[in-house]
C-alpha cells in the first residue's frame, strides 16, 4: 500500500499508542549468613526454597546431632510466606577452595589421550564437596546429598561429541539422582557446542577485601550455565574436529573424546566450624554459628553497590547489636543502607534471655529510619530436622514483609492480626504484656505479642528513628523506598537526553499516573509533581541539570484506637 497519497483517495494508517509502560524492577530481600554449602561471598539470587537448597544446602551434622543455620531457616520462612526473590550471600571463616573432578580419560591410550580430557570444578567450595572415595555396592563412602559425581555418556568419535551428567553424590548407578544433563558437548574450541561455552568457565574473586569498596572480579570467557560446576580447563582440545564432509579431519583427535565412565570430586578445603552446644541461643561476642562479626564486613560493603545488587529489605540473623564484636559491622551495614536509600534493615538488638530494659537501652543508642528492631526471640520448628529451635526475630520478619506485600502493598503496616501473624512460630521467648509493650514501643522496639486464640503477632511498626515524624514508621519508610525505586528507574532513562519541555513531559507522563495508582491503593493522601520552568531555570539548564520536585502526603496507620462507651440514663436521647 502507498505510504503517501499522490492522487485523490483515502489512506488508512495505524498508529499504535497502546504500549504499556514497563513496571518497576521488583526487588526482594537480601539475606546474609553462614550456609552448609554455596559460593562464599558471592551474592546469589534464588527464587524458591528448592533452589535455595540446591545452591546452599539445608542442615548439617555436628557430633551426633543435626543443625540448620539461621540463614536457611530464614530463607524457608521467607518463601513459605510468599517471597519471590532472595539475594543470598554466604559468609564463612577461613580459606575455602572448590573440589575438582577426577581424571576424565580419552577413548584410547596414547600421547594425545594421556591427559585428562577436561577438568570440572564445583561452584561451591569447602570439604563438604569432596566425594572422592571407593564405591561400595555402587555408592560412594563419602557421597552425600550436598556433593557431586560426574558421568560421561554416549561418546561419539565419529562426530566428536559426548554427554555429561552431573549426579548427586549419594546416588548409585542403579538409582541415579541426576541434577543436570548436558548433551552434544564438544572439545572443539571453535564449535558452538564447546564444553566451556555450554557449561561455563567463569569464576569470581573478591578484590579489595578489607576496604570500603570491594568488588567481584570475573575470570573466564563464558558465563556459568550450570548451577553446580564450571569447566576449569580443557586438556584435550579438538580444534576443527570435523572436515567439510562432516568426518573426523584426523585420527589425531579421536582419542581425545572421553570414554563412558563416572567419577568424583576432591581436593576442596574449608570446613564449617561450629560449637554444637546451645548452637542457636548461645550467640555471643566470639562465636555466632561458627563465625565472628568481622566475617561479615566485606559482604556488607559489597552490597553497598546498588547498581549491581537490588533488594528492599536486608537482614543478617545471628548478628546481635549489643555484642561488642557485632556492633561495628552492623553500624557499617546501617551506614551503607542509609547511603543506598532503597532498603530497610531488620536488626536484632539483644541475645536470647535479655530483658526489656536491655533491649530498649540498645535501641536508644541508634537513630535511623532505615532500620527496625523486633523483640523477643521466637521458637520455630527447624524445617529440615524437625527440632524446636529458638531464633532471633530477624530470622522471620522478612517473611512477614513478604506476606504483607503479597496480600496488600509495601506501604501497609506489616503488623497486627491481619498482616503481622507469625503462624510458623510455636511460642515467643516470653509473653509481652501491655505494660511491656508500652515500654518497648516508646523505646522504638516493635513488640511481638502473644494473644489467646490468635497466637504470636508482630504488634508494632516503628523504625529506629528518634525524631517523631512520618518516617518513624515502617510503612512510610517502605513507601518511600518503593516510590524512590520506581521514579529513579524512570529518571535513569532521561540521563543524557535533551533538557527540553518534551523530556520533562515524558517524565511527568510516567510519574503522575504511577502516583495516582499509589493514591488509589491507599498509599498517599495527596501528591504533587513539579518539573517545569519554575525549577528548571536557564541557570539550572546551563549546569546540565534536570530538577524535579515531588511532594507527597503518606497515609498514616491507625495504631491507637479509642472506643468511648457512654452509659446514659433510661429515656435519654442519643446524640445525632
Amino acid at each position: 500500500m502507498a505510504e503517501t497519497l499522490i492522487s485523490p483517495g483515502v489512506l488508512a494508517r495505524e498508529n499504535d499508542q497502546s504500549q504499556v509502560t514497563a513496571g518497576p524492577v521488583q526487588a526482594g530481600a537480601a539475606l546474609i549468613g553462614p550456609t552448609v554449602k554455596g559460593r562464599v561471598g558471592i551474592p546469589t539470587l534464588v527464587t524458591s526454597w528448592t533452589e535455595y537448597q540446591a545452591a546452599f544446602g539445608s542442615s548439617f551434622t555436628s557430633g551426633s546431632d543435626s543443625y540448620t543455620f539461621l540463614t536457611s531457616i530464614s530463607a524457608y520462612n521467607y518463601f513459605q510466606n510468599g517471597g519471590a526473590t532472595l539475594l543470598v550471600t554466604r559468609v564463612a571463616s577461613g580459606s575455602f577452595t572448590p573440589a575438582t573432578s577426577s581424571f576424565v580419560s580419552g577413548s584410547s591410550a596414547g600421547i594425545v589421550a594421556s591427559g585428562s580430557a577436561f577438568i570440572l570444578e564445583t561452584l561451591s567450595p569447602g570439604i563438604i564437596m569432596n566425594s572422592i572415595s571407593t564405591e561400595t555396592s555402587g555408592a560412594l563412602a563419602s557421597g552425600s546429598a550436598d556433593n557431586l559425581r560426574w558421568e560421561i555418556q554416549n561418546p561419539d568419535t565419529s562426530r566428536g561429541v559426548f554427554s555429561l551428567v552431573i549426579r548427586q553424590g549419594n546416588d548409585t548407578p542403579n538409582l541415579k539422582s541426576v541434577l543436570e544433563t548436558w548433551t552434544n558437548l564438544s572439545l572443539d574450541p571453535k564449535a558452538s557446542n564447546y564444553i566451556s561455552k555450554v557449561i561455563g568457565d567463569q569464576t569470581f574473586t573478591l578484590v579489595g577485601s578489607g576496604t570500603a569498596t570491594p568488588y567481584l572480579q570475573v575470570t573466564g570467557s563464558y558465563p556459568n550455565a550450570s548451577r553446580y560446576v564450571r569447566v576449569k580447563t580443557v586438556g584435550l582440545k579438538t580444534p576443527d574436529y570435523l572436515n567439510n564432509l562432516g568426518n573426523p579431519a584426523s585420527n589425531l583427535y579421536t582419542a581425545s573424546i572421553p570414554v563412558a565412565a563416572s567419577g568424583t570430586f576432591g581436593g576442596a578445603t574449608g570446613d564449617i566450624v561450629v560449637s554444637s552446644q546451645n548452637f542457636y541461643e548461645n550467640i555471643n561476642n566470639t562465636n555466632t554459628q561458627g563465625l565472628v562479626g568481622a566475617n561479615y564486613t566485606d559482604t556488607f560493603n559489597l552490597l553497598a553497590n546498588k547498581d549491581d545488587y537490588q533488594f528492599n529489605v536486608i537482614t543478617a540473623p545471628g548478628l546481635i547489636y549489643n555484642n561488642a564484636t557485632h556492633a561495628a559491622q552492623l553500624n557499617t551495614l546501617i551506614t551503607n543502607i542509609q547511603n543506598r536509600g532503597d532498603a530497610i534493615i531488620v536488626l536484632d538488638l539483644v541475645g536470647y534471655g535479655s530483658t526489656v530494659a536491655t533491649t530498649t537501652g540498645q535501641a536508644a543508642s541508634l537513630n535511623t529510619s532505615y532500620a527496625a528492631a523486633y523483640w523477643p526471640w521466637l521458637q520455630v520448628t527447624d524445617p529440615t530436622t524437625g527440632a524446636l529451635v529458638w531464633v532471633p526475630a530477624s530470622t522471620l520478619i522478612p517473611g512477614v514483609y513478604a506476606n504483607n506485600d503479597q496480600t496488600s502493598e509495601a506501604w501497609f503496616a506489616p503488623a497486627g492480626i491481619n498482616r503481622g501473624g507469625l503462624s510458623m512460630v510455636r511460642q515467643a521467648e516470653r509473653k509481652v504484656p501491655q505494660t511491656d509493650r508500652d515500654t518497648l514501643y516508646v523505646g522504638k522496639v516493635n513488640p511481638i505479642a502473644t494473644f489467646p486464640g490468635t497466637g504470636v503477632v508482630v504488634f508494632g511498626q516503628k523504625t529506629l528513628q528518634t525524631k517523631a515524624s512520618a518516617l518513624d514508621r515502617v510503612n512510610v519508610r517502605r513507601l518511600l523506598i518503593e516510590l524512590k525505586s520506581y521514579i529513579s528507574q524512570i529518571a535513569n532513562t532521561l540521563v543524557f537526553e535533551n533538557n527540553t519541555a518534551a523530556t520533562r513531559n515524558q517524565f511527568l507522563g510516567q510519574v503522575q499516573p504511577y502516583l495516582e495508582s499509589v493514591q488509589q491503593r491507599q498509599g498517599l493522601y495527596a501528591f504533587k509533581v513539579v518539573m517545569d520552568d519554575s525549577n528548571n531555570t536557564a541557570d539550572v539548564i546551563d549546569r546540565n541539570q534536570l530538577v524535579g520536585a515531588i511532594y507527597i502526603q503518606p497515609t498514616k496507620t491507625a495504631e491507637f484506637i479509642y472506643l468511648d462507651f457512654n452509659i446514659l440514663p433510661t429515656g435519654a436521647t442519643f446524640p445525632a
